[in-house]
């Protein structure tokens, strides 16, 4: 029978969160980390099994937070009947997300997926932590169903120009800065803009 879990895993995630926004995860230890929870080393062990799991589990926990503020306002716009306003509205997410939480945001930036594919993260973590580009896809096509009434590959990847790309090159590096000026987001919307005007391949 497994012993019960003495300290909230909350609080360790909470801790990680703050760590790698401070310090990167590459300064990420098992006692940096008790210490910020205010918990035993051993905690950590018993109830992750690894750093790299508490870390893991950490990113998830805000990818899941982030497609569900990018869901929401897609959703929003499409009901409202502007599938262009939702493709802007979903190359927006990673500043609305800042503006709900800034640590969050701060910490999808400062790691990516992939960085968390360790062999300390156990396989159903690296399956969710995978199953995020399906979830991410399927935002794609819808939008590009709703803009072209097509889900093929060319029309996806305009999509993904700016719901990705786009909000890459634009935002992320004034999150990581710890503000996203207004002035960025009118110039993302009006680049997406730009990019559905475009003819779209045959």
């Amino acid at each position: 029978m497994a012993r019960p879990r003495l300290h909230p895993p909350g609080a360790l995630l909470d801790a990680a969160e703050e760590l790698v926004i401070e310090r990167g995860r590459a300064n990420l230890t098992v006692r940096a980390l008790a210490g910020r929870a205010g918990v035993p080393n051993g905690s950590i062990y018993h109830a992750f099994g690894s750093v790299d799991d508490v870390v893991a589990r950490t990113w998830l926990h805000r990818a899941r937070q982030f497609l569900e503020v990018q869901r929401t306002a897609v959703e929003a716009e499409l009901d409202a009947g502007d599938p262009v306003a939702a493709v802007r509205a979903a190359a927006d997410s990673p500043a609305r997300l800042h503006a709900i939480e800034p640590s969050a945001a701060r910490l999808l930036t400062e790691l990516r997926r992939d960085d968390l594919l360790t062999d300390g993260v156990p396989e159903a973590v690296v399956a969710d932590l995978r199953g995020l580009d399906r979830d991410l896809a399927a935002v794609l096509r819808r939008l590009a169903r709703a803009v072209w009434d097509r889900t093929d590959r060319a029309a996806v990847d305009v999509v993904t120009i700016c719901v990705v790309q786009l909000p890459a090159a634009l935002v992320l590096p004034e999150i990581r800065a710890g503000r996203v000026q207004p002035l960025t987001r009118r110039r993302l919307a009006a680049a997406v803009g730009a990019v559905l005007d475009c003819p779209l391949d045959p």
